[in-house]
């Protein structure tokens, strides 16, 4: 996972994009928009930045090493910002991850999927979330990391 500097008084944020969100830009502009997930990560590292965090961003389209990464960041981190994509409706075992490193979790959605498929509207990671944006686009990020720092701070 990609490490970035942070200051010795504040630990870093850890970002974390789920499966499909390394097609930002491409797959279905029409509901993600044209951002790609560079962009979102530059959004998040200027944003933590601002607020004296540092950032660790990492995607993946495979399960079970989002789960390790969470587990490694157990006291390495201050919270942590998630977009779980389709995990967000289907992985307990993801959820149950989330609980490990003890920090506050923000769970954001660039889509508001209450909107959406009546599947969506389901998600196994709000009830452990300390707050849930959806469908601001990649803005939720910044909203997200913004109230992360609030709560830590």
């Amino acid at each position: 996972m990609p490490e970035t500097a942070t200051s010795p008084e504040t630990l870093p944020i850890l970002l974390l994009n789920g499966p499909n969100l390394n097609t930002l830009g491409v797959r279905q502009p029409e509901v993600y928009g044209s951002h790609t997930l560079a962009d979102v990560v530059e959004l998040a590292e200027r944003t933590a930045a601002e607020l004296g965090f540092g950032l660790r961003a990492a995607q993946t389209n495979h399960e079970g090493e989002m789960i390790d990464w969470i587990h490694e960041a157990r006291g390495q981190i201050s919270g942590i910002v998630i977009n779980p994509a389709g995990w967000t409706h289907t992985s307990v075992a993801l959820a149950d991850a989330l609980v490990v490193p003890e920090v506050p979790i923000m769970e954001v959605h660039i889509s508001n999927v209450h909107k959406r498929e009546a599947f969506r509207h389901h998600s196994y990671v709000s009830p452990i979330a300390a707050g849930i944006i959806v469908g601001y686009g990649i803005r939720g990020y910044e909203f997200a990391i913004r109230r992360l720092a609030e709560l830590v701070g």
